[in-house]
């Protein structure tokens, strides 16, 4: 059976807008090297999806693990390499299913639903040793107070608190790259 054209458009539109992840840019293999994001077990994590009804989303972690690499590989100072194991993700927010039967994709940003982020990390040398590791458990109960870029990011609390992590984890070490 042949396929009118305007499905085949938009199956190549679809796998053409979805080569980049599939086919990183040299810089992106490049800050992969250097930053590995490895999620332990994350279909139990504590809320990593888009609605009540998904148990887990993947499209959340791989948003995620790219942004951390990235943001990483930007802060790391060189030769070092820097090795994070995401034990478990709470999304700020939830969803109140009590709100009515549509409301199961509808996350309610309150105080009450804080972002929490638990992590494994390591930094290494260039001559393999580790010179920093431990484990954090991040979260932010005033998140709601903060100015976040982009606005309408779906994970713009859980980036942001990556992001201040970062920073503060490569400074404390005084191993932050200079610009």
């Amino acid at each position: 059976m042949k396929m009118p054209l305007s499905t085949q458009l938009l199956a190549a539109t679809i796998l053409l807008g979805s080569l980049p992840a599939h086919l990183p840019s040299s810089a992106a293999a490049y800050a992969a090297a250097r930053v590995s994001v490895v999620f332990i077990e994350p279909e139990k994590f504590t809320d990593m999806r888009y609605s009540e009804g998904e148990h887990y989303s993947p499209a959340i972690q791989l948003q995620l693990q790219s942004f951390i690499v990235e943001t990483g590989a930007a802060l790391l100072a060189e030769p070092l390499r820097l090795e994070i194991r995401v034990t478990d993700v709470d999304m700020a927010g939830d969803f109140e299913l009590f709100r009515g039967p549509v409301r199961d994709q509808v996350r309610v940003i309150k105080s009450i639903y804080p972002p929490r982020i638990a992590l494994e990390f390591r930094v290494i040398d260039a001559a393999g040793q580790a010179i920093a590791e431990g484990k954090r458990k991040l979260t932010d109960i005033d998140y709601q107070m903060r100015v976040v870029y982009p606005p309408d990011d779906y994970l713009r609390y859980e980036k942001d608190l990556f992001r201040d992590w970062l920073r503060a984890e490569l400074a404390s070490l005084k191993i932050v790259r200079t610009h």
